[in-house]
C-alpha cells in the first residue's frame, strides 16, 4: 500500500494555481453542499475546524503563549457527488512567523478513501488553501457582482488580497483600477510588485488613506486582513459609504453597521454556510461577533439572534448556484458575501490537483506498508 506525496513544487506542476479551475471546482463545492452531499467536523457537521490554543499566560516551560491567529488547527471534511472524497486539512498559524522567514500558516492536507480510511495523498496546502481562498469570493463575483466592473478595493493586500484579486480579474478581466488600504507599506509595496507582475490589463493602483476612501465608487469591495489585537481594530466600513449595487465580500475580520446590514430596502445579505456560523454561535456570549467570531457570518447570526432579521432574510451562495434563487437582482442593493473557508473546498481543489498529478506522473509514492503489522 502506498500513497501520494506532493511538495509545493509538485502542487504547482500539477495546476494549483490554476484559478479558472479553483472557481470552478468550488461552484461543485458549494452546489453539493446546498444538497447536503457533505459532512464536516463536529456534532452539527458544519464545524469549520478543531482548533487548539495556547494560554494566555503560563509557567510552564517552553509552552507558547496565545495571541492574535496563533493557533493550531485541524479540519476533517467529506465531499460526495463526483468528489466522493475525505480528507483533513492540517495547520498552524503565528504572525511572528515572518521573523523566521516563514508563512503566517503553514498548512497540509491528506486525502482519504472516505470508507476505509487509507491515505491516498499527502500534500502541501499553503498554496492550494491560498487559491480556494480566493477562488470563493471570485464565485461570489461571478454569481452577485454588477455586470461591469472597473473598481475594485482590497483591504489588506496580503496573501488572501493578492488571490482574491487574481479571482476577480478572472472573472471581470475589464478591471482597470485597485484600491488598496493596507496596515504597512511594506505590504502595499509588495501587494503592487505582485499586481504589476500579474494583471497585466490594470491600469492604476491606488493607495487609500482610509477603508472609507477605499469603499468610495468602488464596484467590488474584499476585506481580507488577519484578526487586530482589540476587536474594535478590526476594518469598519458603514454602509453609506459604499455604492448602490456594490459588492463587499468579507472572508476576514470585518466590522459593519447594524442598520445598514438589517435594511433589506438597501442590502442583501449572502453566506456560504449559514449553519457554521449558527453553529459557533449557540450557547457563546453575544455579540458572537466581537467574543467568538471577527468574520461578517457572525455578524448575520448575531443579526437573527437579535431579532434584527430573520434566516430567511439570509440567501445563501449555493441556493443561487442550483437555481433556487437568482443572483445579481437589481443594481440598486449592496450585497455582502459573507466567507468563512471550509475544508470541503481545500478536498475539492486538493483531488483535482491530486488528479492532474497521477495523470501526469508528478509526485513521489510513499511506501505506508506492505502488509500492515496489525490487523
Amino acid at each position: 500500500m502506498d500513497f501520494l506525496y506532493l511538495s509545493e513544487p509538485d502542487m504547482k506542476r500539477a495546476g494549483v494555481e490554476n484559478m479558472h479551475g479553483c472557481i470552478d471546482a468550488m461552484q461543485d463545492v458549494f452546489s453539493l453542499m446546498e444538497n447536503g452531499d457533505y459532512r464536516m467536523g463536529g456534532s452539527s457537521n458544519n464545524d469549520h475546524g478543531i482548533m487548539m490554543k495556547y494560554p494566555a499566560t503560563t509557567n510552564i516551560e517552553r509552552m507558547p503563549v496565545d495571541g492574535p491567529d496563533r493557533r493550531v488547527v485541524a479540519m476533517p471534511a467529506y465531499l460526495g457527488g463526483n468528489y466522493h472524497m475525505c480528507g483533513i486539512k492540517t495547520y498552524g498559524s503565528d504572525p511572528e512567523n515572518h521573523k523566521r522567514e516563514l508563512p503566517r500558516s503553514i498548512l497540509m492536507l491528506i486525502l482519504m478513501d472516505p470508507e476505509t480510511g487509507l491515505p491516498l495523498a499527502y500534500m502541501s496546502a499553503n498554496a492550494l488553501s491560498a487559491m480556494r481562498t480566493g477562488a470563493v469570493p471570485g464565485l461570489g463575483v461571478r454569481w452577485l457582482a454588477p455586470k461591469v466592473v472597473h473598481t475594485i478595493s482590497v483591504i489588506g493586500p496580503g496573501v488572501m488580497g493578492r488571490t482574491t484579486c487574481m479571482s476577480f480579474i478572472a472573472e471581470h478581466p475589464e478591471i482597470e483600477t485597485i484600491k488598496i488600504k493596507g496596515r504597512g507599506q511594506n505590504g502595499i509595496d509588495s501587494f503592487i510588485k505582485f499586481g504589476k507582475g500579474k494583471f497585466t490589463n490594470v491600469k492604476e493602483y491606488v493607495i487609500c488613506d482610509s477603508i472609507q476612501e477605499a469603499c468610495n465608487d468602488s464596484d467590488i469591495i474584499c476585506a481580507g486582513t488577519t484578526n487586530a489585537k482589540v476587536f474594535e481594530d478590526n476594518p469598519t466600513i458603514n454602509g453609506e459609504w459604499i455604492k448602490p449595487g456594490a459588492l463587499v465580500i468579507a472572508l476576514s475580520a470585518l466590522i459593519m453597521n447594524d442598520e445598514f446590514l438589517s435594511d433589506t430596502q438597501k442590502c442583501r445579505l449572502v453566506v456560504d454556510n449559514y449553519k457554521m456560523y449558527e453553529g459557533w454561535g449557540k450557547g457563546k456570549e453575544y455579540p458572537t461577533q466581537k467574543n467568538v467570531s471577527t468574520l461578517i457570518g457572525m455578524k448575520f447570526y448575531d443579526l437573527v439572534i437579535s431579532g434584527k432579521i430573520t434566516v430567511d432574510d439570509i440567501d445563501s451562495i449555493g441556493n443561487i448556484i442550483n437555481g433556487k434563487t437568482p443572483g445579481r437582482i437589481d443594481d440598486s442593493r449592496v450585497t455582502v458575501f459573507a466567507v468563512g473557508g471550509m475544508p470541503t473546498e481545500d478536498i475539492a481543489w486538493g483531488m483535482k490537483c491530486y488528479e492532474n498529478a497521477k495523470r501526469l506522473g508528478i509526485g513521489e509514492s510513499l511506501v505506508l506498508w506492505d502488509k500492515p503489522e496489525f490487523l
